[in-house]
């Protein structure tokens, strides 16, 4: 794109109310076309051994480095408005070290090998320094080097070369359609990242990667003038590791939903335009939906909504680090310690099958090596109902008896240190032919869910609250009419041994988080979270209305 064009868009946000800002975006504001470039390798290994050479000097045992160009946009928008374009960019290395048994870290922006070799310097000074109160030895899981290898995201659109005159014309067209479709307002976002990731380490590993992630979405508001009642519904795209190929819709990526609800789900592409129409037909139909009656019901939920379950009940509280304690001030431990884990007592019902899987095509977490220059895999976490293990990197291995990572080690940026991070937490499809038709006719008094919406759930990843988008009421096996006020309420165990039915692989599709925040000083990752639809049976639910005065 022109950069006349790209100033004669901006300017269109002059004096807007701008969205507020979002973790893992901003950096040096750049031109949109600087987001293109790149970083020779050549150089990346050069300034690399710079770094490990200076550690090896000063006394370390082990040490990596990464070198990161992190690299984003957004585009916000409002009903007929551009209300934001930003371009930004990060670039600078992390030095890791192991000195006298103890981690010490030191990140620079002064990408020379002079720059990296004094931040090698002071990471073993610190290491050092932090060995005198150290009481126990870093143990570090063996890991044989690579050599040089590269991995990148398979996109088939670099999301950043499409002109954004492209993708703002394509935000305002969905802005459109949620108001000619009796929307009374309706706003829409575009994030875009490219991480260009350097790793190295003396373990001899040289690594580079090209990673890409995307989330297109929006949210519509519609009004009862009389009452002055509101209603809103988000949009059902879930973030993906793909290029702009995501935004071309495509036949075989939609997935109807139950009969009666006029739903579409996604796969590896998006119809923001035909998600943005009914999504305003929706919070219509919310404004005289019917308010819930509490009580038992079978719950049908969809997998936009059963991913956030997923991500708060199995993905945090089966990190060792919060198993184990160390993770705790941000959003708590786990009840599923070590001690429970011997217990034998099932995390669900024989159907639930849940594995860690840091490969997948398409998910928020894929990526060939992580932040420690392990190579990822897939493992299991719950198998058959019972948890057989957890997301652990190289200095946990030996904390359970284990000789290797896992591959889930990930820092947000060059200058922050790297940590044990979730990986894609998915639950297996079920193994029977099952469409979403065909579970909803065996139930008698149930409710289906679709989309996200407010949660609540305690420091040790047990009891839980969660609402959703969109809520049907289901009667003697069919949807009989929209519902609105609903939540339900279980505890970890509970809810995942009333799991009754898995539909099968073809309704199968990702949801994701690209914000999840962790660790202090926090971080965020993205990550996603893949299932079919599933039935609960006999679960708690609540009228989430209030009533004022």
């Amino acid at each position: 794109m022109k950069r006349r064009e790209f100033v004669g868009l901006t300017s269109l946000a002059a004096g807007a109310l701008f969205l507020p800002s979002f973790p893992g975006f901003g950096g040096t504001p750049v031109d949109p076309e600087r987001l293109l470039e790149g970083v020779d390798p050549a150089l990346k290994k050069r300034l690399a051994d710079a770094a490990l050479n200076a550690a090896k000097s000063a006394g370390a045992t082990y040490a990596d480095v990464r070198i990161g160009r992190y690299l984003n946009q957004s585009i916000f928008t409002r009903e007929k408005q551009v209300q934001n374009i930003a371009s930004g960019e990060s670039f600078g290395a992390g030095v890791r070290v192991l000195a006298n048994g103890t981690w010490g870290f030191a990140a620079t922006n002064t990408v020379t090998e002079a720059g990296l070799a004094k931040a090698a310097q002071l990471a073993v000074a610190i290491a050092k320094a932090n060995s005198k109160v150290q009481k126990e030895k870093v143990n570090l899981a063996p890991q044989k080097g690579y050599g040089e290898v590269s991995w990148k995201t398979p996109i088939v659109q670099n999301a950043f070369e499409v002109p954004i005159a492209q993708k703002v014309e394509l935000m305002l067209a969905a802005n459109a359609k949620a108001l000619d479709n009796g929307a009374n307002f309706v706003n829409s976002a575009l994030f875009q990242i490219n991480e260009q990731k350097y790793f190295a380490s003396t373990d001899g590993s040289y690594i580079d990667q090209d990673v890409h992630r995307i989330w297109p979405t929006f949210g519509v508001t519609a009004v009862d003038r009389t009452t002055g009642k509101f209603r809103t519904r988000e949009a059902l795209s879930a973030p993906m590791g793909m290029g702009y190929e995501y935004m071309t819709p495509k036949a075989a990526d939609k997935i109807a939903g139950p009969s009666g609800t006029g739903l579409i789900g996604y796969k590896n592409s998006y119809d923001i335009l035909e998600d943005a129409a009914l999504a305003a037909q929706q919070a219509k139909g919310k404004l005289t939906a019917k308010s819930v009656t509490p009580g038992k019901y079978d719950i049908v939920l969809d997998p936009n909504h059963l991913g956030l379950t997923i991500h708060e009940s199995i993905g945090h509280a089966t990190e060792l680090d919060r198993v184990l304690g160390y993770e705790a001030n941000y959003a708590g431990t786990s009840f599923a310690t070590l001690d429970w884990k011997k217990q034998n007592k099932p995390y669900g019902s024989k159907l639930v099958n849940i594995i860690a899987d840091k490969t997948q095509p398409g998910s928020l977490g894929a990526v060939g090596y992580d932040d420690e220059g392990v190579k990822t895999k897939q493992w299991d976490i719950i198998k058959d109902g019972m948890l057989v293990d957890y997301q652990k990197i190289r200095d946990q291995a030996a904390m359970v008896g284990q000789n290797e990572s896992d591959g889930c080690c990930y820092a947000q940026s060059w200058q922050d240190v790297q940590f044990q991070r979730m990986a894609n937490i998915s639950l297996k499809p079920g193994t029977q032919k099952m469409s979403v038709d065909d579970m909803i006719k065996n139930v008698d008094k149930g409710i289906y869910i679709a989309g996200r919406g407010s949660f609540s759930i305690d420091q040790q990843r047990y009891n839980f609250q969660f609402g959703g988008t969109v809520f049907y009421a289901i009667e003697k096996g069919k949807i009989a009419g929209m519902l609105e006020d609903v939540a339900y309420q279980a505890n970890t165990q509970e809810f995942w041994n009333s799991c009754s039915a898995i539909c099968d692989e073809s309704d199968y599709r990702l949801f994701g988080s690209f914000f999840d925040g962790k660790g202090q000083p926090p971080q965020v990752s993205a990550v996603s979270h893949g299932s079919a639809t599933t039935r609960f049976n006999g679960v708690n639910i609540i009228n989430t209305a209030r009533k004022i005065g």
